[in-house]
């Protein structure tokens, strides 16, 4: 499990192996982190040599990623996502998400995903492997008006 190159980086808790008590709470954790939108904040809980596949783009590393996000958030304007706990394993986790966003000319999309996520001994994601695909929607079809209210583990509609 271990990331030679995060060998002195301090402990992001939880860390595995984790239970489904912890591996909730670093998903609701990722959900708070990006939507906060902030592509530093969000690149820092990755290894310094993380890879992800994101659609068909591929990613090595903390710089790519801030910058893989920089853009995204430029594009998918008022970005609002949930993510939900699919399955966990030792340093494994698992997770099913949607977002909703608008483009520039102002049609808003919901974007379905699917997220595999493997994690160092430190509790950063040495690996994200993400497939989504969007559907546009109307204004009035959106579900996700902001951060998740607190306590609201509603689960995550097929539609």
């Amino acid at each position: 499990m271990s990331t030679d190159a995060n060998d002195s980086a301090p402990l992001r808790h939880p860390v595995p192996p984790f239970t489904e008590e912890t591996a909730r709470i670093k998903v609701q954790a990722a959900e708070d982190a990006w939507n906060t939108r902030d592509p530093q904040r969000v690149a820092a809980a990755y290894t310094p040599d993380s890879t992800w596949r994101n659609r068909s783009t591929f990613l090595t590393g903390r710089d790519e990623i801030e910058a893989f996000l920089t853009e995204k958030w430029e594009r998918e304007l008022d970005y609002v996502l949930r993510k939900q706990l699919w399955a966990f394993h030792q340093n494994r986790i698992a997770v099913r998400f949607q977002y909703e966003w608008h483009d520039a000319a102002g049609q808003w999309w919901r974007s379905y995903g699917n997220e595999q996520w493997e994690f160092d001994d430190h509790g950063y994601m040495s690996r994200r492997e993400a497939s989504i695909n969007d559907v546009p929607i109307t204004p009035d079809e959106r579900r996700f008006h902001g951060p998740r209210p607190s306590g609201d583990d509603t689960d995550l509609p097929l539609r």
